[in-house]
Formats: C-alpha cells, structure tokens, sequence
C-alpha cells in the first residue's frame, strides 16, 4: 500500500507545481539571498542551453534566473526519474515492466505540461516532456544496473556446495 501512496504523493505534487504561475514559483528572491556572491558565475557563464529556439545563459537572462532555470530543469529530470521508478515498483513483475513505467510517466509528463499551459503565465513545453522522459529513462537505467549488480553480488556470496 505505502508504494501506491508514493506514486501518489509525487504525483499531487506534479499536479499542485504545474498549477502555480511563474510568480508563485520563482526562486529567484532565495537564490539572492543564499548566493549574495553568485558562485560559479565564471563557469555558469561559459553554458549557452539552447531551449525553445532561444539560447539560455547568464548573459541573456542574468545570473539568478540562469541559476533558477538549471534547478527548475533539475527538478523536471530527477522528479520524474523518480515517479518512474515508483511507478516501475507499482507495476506486477513481467518483461515489459520497464517500459510501462517508461510510458505511464512519459504520458503524464504530457499531462503535466497540458494542465501548466492552462495555468496563467505558463506553456506547455515539448522540450519538458522530453526531458522528463530522459530523467525518467536515466534512472530506470541506474535502477536496472543496481539490479543487475546486486544479483551478480547475491550470486558469489552464496556458498557453493561439493
């Protein structure tokens, strides 16, 4: 029960986050006051992310919003990587248990944009819905390795019998 719970609470947040306009999201204010030095501006002014035929830098768009827009993107990748591996513990054991983990997450990935874009001030994004995908499939990927390894683990530490 407490694993449909965790699919459930990351889920109303999804639902509760892509609801919020811009204003009520920006973290902007905070970033100010915890880096009142802007550490790493000379390395974070190297990166151009070219994002919705735009190119995103401290150049453009300031260093505090190029700050905020790279944990924003975070958030999008790990928080959905981590829906999907809840969702991949949900599912009943079978081959394809990976891919419709895979596929329920990248489905309401593209829900989540659709409600945002009702939300004032937001868009919906296709370049969100890839990256959640990516997050999702990276950490399946991570999941399925540990797996693996630990299988590999559990296999040598059992005693072998003559």
């Amino acid at each position: 029960m407490r694993k449909y719970l965790f699919v459930l609470v990351i889920l109303l947040l999804l639902f509760f986050s892509s609801g919020q306009t811009y204003e009520q999201q920006t973290i902007v204010p905070t970033l100010k006051q915890w880096l009142p030095n802007k550490p790493l501006e000379g390395i974070l002014s190297l990166l151009q992310i070219p994002y919705w035929g735009i190119t995103v830098s401290v150049e453009e768009r300031g260093y505090y919003y190029f700050v905020e827009f790279l944990l924003r993107k975070a958030a999008h990748f790990f928080t959905f990587g981590l829906l999907a591996v809840s969702v991949y513990y949900v599912l009943p054991a079978s081959r394809f248990r990976i891919f419709f983990a895979l596929l329920g997450t990248t489905i309401f990935a593209i829900v989540d944009e659709y409600h945002q874009s009702l939300t004032g001030g937001r868009t919906a994004s296709v370049y969100d819905v890839l990256l959640d995908t990516a997050g999702a499939f990276t950490c399946l990927m991570i999941l399925r390795l540990a797996q693996f390894v630990r299988s590999i683990m559990c296999k040598q530490r059992k005693p072998r019998y003559p």
